[in-house]
């Protein structure tokens, strides 16, 4: 593991996270690929017992804003995540006939949100990023995210867990 890579568990912090698709390749490409991961991060919400505060799933990575676990850490949970998404999704993992080594790449980025301002910040930056990447013109047009909840209070595909 990289030596400059902390990780801060513990404090009750918020965690904004990002973790990317092997080679940044667009596994997450198709609405059922999207879907599988939006309901096996549900499953994982209620078997390690975190908040969802806010989420978007993009063709190549996915950014979460999530509470730590009751039990466990940040980093448990995206382990079990990320290995269920690669199993279930095993067949997307084909470029050109070849299977490819991963689906994931190692690791992800964690940032301790700690403030309402931040949180705030980082959601506008995740509602905004199917709209940076040109997949959609509006933020409400992506229905992989967690910005309709912000916007109407009703749910998408998957709850939401607002704080404060």
């Amino acid at each position: 593991m990289p030596s400059k890579l902390k990780r801060y568990y513990g404090r009750n912090d918020l965690h904004f996270v990002t973790f990317s698709c092997y080679g940044r390749r667009p596994l997450l490409d198709t609405p059922v690929a999207r879907n599988a991961f939006v309901e096996i991060l549900d499953v994982m919400r209620q078997r390690y017992r975190f908040r969802l505060v806010g989420y978007v799933v993009i063709p190549e990575h996915v950014h979460l804003l999530m509470s730590e676990p009751e039990e466990r850490n940040p980093s448990i949970v995206l382990k079990a995540v990320k290995h269920r998404v690669s199993v279930d999704l095993r067949d997307q993992r084909r470029e050109n006939g070849n299977v490819l080594p991963r689906f994931w790449q190692p690791r992800f980025y964690d940032f301790n949100v700690y403030t309402s301002a931040k949180q705030r910040e980082k959601l506008d930056y995740m509602h905004s990023n199917p709209v940076t990447r040109r997949l959609v013109e509006h933020p409400g047009d992506w229905m992989w995210s967690s910005y309709l909840f912000y916007e109407t209070g009703v749910d998408g595909i998957i709850q939401i867990d607002p704080v404060g």
